[in-house]
């Protein structure tokens, strides 16, 4: 499958790419510099361009059977917006190629209902991480609500905190829910996201994931 990968440089972006790749699959990222991307490959296509912007997504999204973004949280007081704002590049640049499919990075702490969480996490942590980082899940959840009003086939990935290990190549995931865990490898993040991309079960949900 022809795969489009959006923030290709960042911690999830270069995971997508290797693990896709390693799957067999032909794939386009899209980057600001080339040069962060030291990843050679018959079957890599970097094209230089702007995910905020629709038009310079155009012809990376052209003929791909779905579009994977590792864009997600950024730096609080971030005015760009670059969750939301990448997600309603992506959406208008698939509705003029007629691509359908797309998978996002979202947040755990988005689980507003707490479905899944424990006692804790739903009267402690998560409060707490939203008085803390408000205005990046508040970004994010108008990528969710964007997402979810665009007739998409979309899935949203809500992994709770991120690490750096290696990858198990194993995840727990639950739809609109939380599956419990309180972290995950980037790398197992890119491997669900992987997995979902054919899993009719994910179509039009948030799914939790965690180690």
């Amino acid at each position: 499958m022809k795969l489009t990968v959006l923030g290709a440089t960042g911690g999830i972006g270069k995971q997508l790419v290797s693990h896709a790749l390693a799957d067999g699959h032909q794939v386009t990222a899209v980057v600001r510099d080339p040069a962060r991307l030291p990843i050679g490959h018959d079957r890599l296509t970097v094209v230089r361009g702007n995910a905020l912007d629709p038009d310079s997504l155009a012809e990376a999204v052209a003929g791909s059977g779905a579009v994977l973004s590792g864009i997600g949280q950024a730096g609080r007081h971030d005015p760009v917006k670059p969750a939301s704002t990448s997600a309603r590049a992506a959406i208008r640049a698939m509705a003029d190629a007629g691509v359908r499919r797309i998978l996002v990075v979202s947040a755990a702490p988005l689980n507003r209902a707490g479905t899944g969480d424990s006692l804790p996490t739903r009267l402690i942590a998560a409060p707490l991480l939203w008085a803390i980082l408000r205005e990046v899940y508040l970004d994010l959840e108008e990528m969710e609500r964007a997402l979810r009003a665009s007739g998409l086939d979309y899935t949203l990935v809500r992994p709770p905190k991120l690490t750096d290990k290696p990858g198990t190549g194993h995840y727990r995931h639950a739809v609109e829910a939380s599956p419990g865990g309180f972290r995950i490898a980037r790398a197992d993040v890119a491997r669900a996201m992987l997995d979902f991309v054919t899993d009719p079960a994910t179509y039009a949900h948030a799914v939790g994931v965690s180690s």
